[in-house]
């Protein structure tokens, strides 16, 4: 009943956020685009940031953080080949945008080129100027465990939480390898730990809720269930707890 896994793309970071390069650069028209892109984006609306993105880029054909939002808008719409495309644009102009590499795995896999892929979430996660490590090794996780390999995916999902304990992705991801691997009671402690350094996070307590389900742990699901359905009603986290509500016993 968990919310399938998927890749990650490393977030946007914050305009004034991403150093005097850019800001030396600029063109305002260009940049007020890119922050109209970022609003339609993180807002679900893909056509438009697209649209804004693209006018972005025409104002200033050179900036690479315009390209990885393009990118990005590209691959949430499923179009990987345009989303590649863009990414690896990014990196030709700037080959120190390091998180990019994250993002271009992430498309990468999503079109089968997996190997290609695993090799640009390890430079990403390699790379001291990363940002945002834990993504790519969560990522590097997520890879090893869809190909089975779950001791090397365990190893990735504790190098992601060693790099940001508060990773709630990470902690679902080793639950679910340790699941895989026959060792439920391992897997639930790591959701635990999830939920203490996530408190609010609900896909953290969804999976929690899952699991002490499984365990016949039914007081306990009940309260993280019961947390997910009121926090989320009409999402399919909150769908998935009102489910299987219905199922414990009375």
């Amino acid at each position: 009943m968990r919310i399938p896994a998927r890749m990650l793309f490393a977030l946007l970071p914050p305009l004034l956020a991403q150093g005097p390069w850019l800001l030396a650069q600029s063109h305002p028209d260009a940049d007020n685009r890119y922050r109209n892109g970022i609003a339609h984006l993180q807002q679900g609306q893909l056509a438009l940031a697209i649209e804004e993105f693209q006018a972005a880029i025409k104002e200033d054909p050179k900036n690479p953080y315009y390209h990885k939002g393009l990118g990005i808008a590209y691959a949430q719409q499923g179009k990987h080949k345009e989303a590649i495309d863009m990414f690896r644009r990014a990196l030709e102009l700037n080959p120190y945008y390091v998180d990019v590499r994250n993002d271009l795995g992430a498309s990468l896999i999503l079109t089968g080129k997996r190997e290609e892929a695993k090799k640009e979430f390890k430079t990403a996660f390699e790379d001291p100027t990363n940002p945002t490590p834990e993504v790519a090794a969560r990522n590097l996780g997520q890879a090893t465990f869809e190909e089975k390999k779950y001791p090397e995916a365990v190893s990735w999902f504790q190098s992601s939480l060693a790099k940001n304990k508060a990773y709630p992705d990470a902690y679902i991801g080793l639950a679910d390898t340790l699941t895989a691997e026959g060792k439920p009671e391992e897997a639930l402690e790591r959701l635990e730990a999830g939920a203490t350094n996530c408190p609010d996070d609900l896909q953290i307590s969804l999976a929690l809720g899952v699991d002490y389900y499984r365990a016949g742990r039914f007081t306990e699901a009940k309260a993280r269930l019961e947390k997910v359905a009121q926090k989320d009603p009409g999402g399919d986290a909150g769908r998935k707890a009102v489910d299987l509500l219905r199922n414990l016993p009375k």
